[in-house]
């Protein structure tokens, strides 16, 4: 049996978890102190994913750059991809909090939203 050690981050809480797992298979999470906490830890082992925020180029508005995320979260390995596709990525003022700013995102499925106002 191998043991993974993890701070929850479901939570302002901050548990330490620890995530027991035979092979692939999720045995047990410990140290939680909500049901987040058990639901984090077997997605953090199996299949970890994470809200990616960053910015892009804004043309003709009051700034030059507009705050962006992903609607959702995202495979941890396509982190780094999505970045880089976000850089190419220039938008034409007036951008509007909601906004799709880039659909399907590092062929994630999963669409880039602007988090800000650029009039």
């Amino acid at each position: 049996m191998e043991e993974r050690r993890l701070t929850c981050i479901g939570c302002p809480m901050g548990c330490p978890l620890v995530v027991t797992m035979d092979g692939g298979d999720v045995v047990s999470v410990t140290g939680n102190t909500c049901k987040r906490g058990e639901i984090y830890g077997r997605k953090e082992v199996t299949n970890p994913t994470r809200i990616v925020t960053s910015t892009v180029r804004v043309s003709g508005g009051s700034i030059d750059m507009v705050s962006v995320k992903t609607k959702e979260d995202i495979p941890k390995g396509k982190i780094f991809d999505c970045v880089k596709a976000l850089k190419t990525v220039e938008v034409a003022a007036p951008v509007h909090i909601g906004d799709v700013i880039m659909k399907d995102v590092a062929g994630t499925g999963v669409d880039v939203v602007a988090t800000k106002n650029v009039e």
